[in-house]
C-alpha cells in the first residue's frame, strides 16, 4: 500500500508508520476451489450450513461478481465465524 501511494506524481512523502494491533486479528482462511465445488458446497463444508455461502460470495468481492461462478483453481477468502 505504501509503495502505491508513494508512485503517485506530487507525492513526496509517505507516512509508513503502521499501528498493529495483537489479539484482534482477521479470522479468515484462504480455500482453493477444487472441481466440483459451490459457494454452497463450501460454506457447508466450512460453516455447516450451505445457507452461509453469501457470506464467502461477499467476502470475495468484487473477484466474484456471480455467486454461481467460481473455477479451480481460484482462491478465496473465508471469512471467520
Amino acid at each position: 500500500m505504501v509503495l502505491c501511494c508513494g508512485n503517485v506524481q506530487g507525492v513526496a512523502h509517505v507516512d509508513d508508520a503502521l499501528t498493529v494491533f495483537a489479539g484482534q486479528g482477521d479470522s479468515s482462511r484462504w480455500y482453493t476451489v477444487r472441481s466440483g465445488d459451490s459457494l454452497s458446497k463450501i460454506a457447508q463444508d466450512l460453516y455447516g450450513d450451505p445457507n452461509d455461502h453469501n457470506r464467502i460470495f461477499e467476502a470475495n468481492q468484487p473477484m466474484l461478481s456471480d455467486a454461481n461462478r467460481i473455477y479451480p483453481g481460484q482462491v478465496l477468502r473465508i471469512p471467520g465465524a
